[in-house]
């Protein structure tokens, strides 16, 4: 990630489908320890207009900060999917980390992710 280098190591993970709003949802949750720092993250899909598109927002209660959550959580993201997501701040100072189609498509790769991503993603094109 940004020419830094980390260790990641997957522990467990997980999707499902949820409605909100009348909205599906994709909650993608992983855990993973990064560098000897474990965590669990979850990032949210919902499609906005035709593209899915995640988020995921780094924590101010983690192990050196939201900055350093953000690291972690996008090297596992680059790990698991094979691409960097785009992480950003917002004026309020939250950092979020956002994935997009491709990433959905790295994360399917995975047996514990799969079923529910291709179900979720039949269930909301066309929406």
């Amino acid at each position: 990630m940004g020419g830094e280098k980390y260790k990641v190591k997957v522990i467990d993970g997980g999707a499902i489908e949820e409605d909100e709003g009348g909205r599906k949802l994709l909650r993608i949750r992983i855990t993973a320890e990064v560098d000897g720092v474990r965590r669990d993250y979850e990032i949210v899909y919902r499609y906005e207009g035709n593209a899915a598109v995640g988020r995921a927002v780094a924590r101010a209660d983690a192990p050196g900060g939201k900055e350093a959550d953000a690291k972690r959580l996008a090297a596992v993201i680059k790990a698991l999917t094979g691409r960097e997501p785009r992480v950003y701040r917002r004026k309020d100072g939250t950092i979020i980390i956002k994935c997009y189609g491709g990433h959905l498509e790295g994360f399917k790769r995975f047996a514990e992710l799969a079923d529910a991503i291709e179900r979720w993603l039949e269930e909301t094109k066309g929406r």
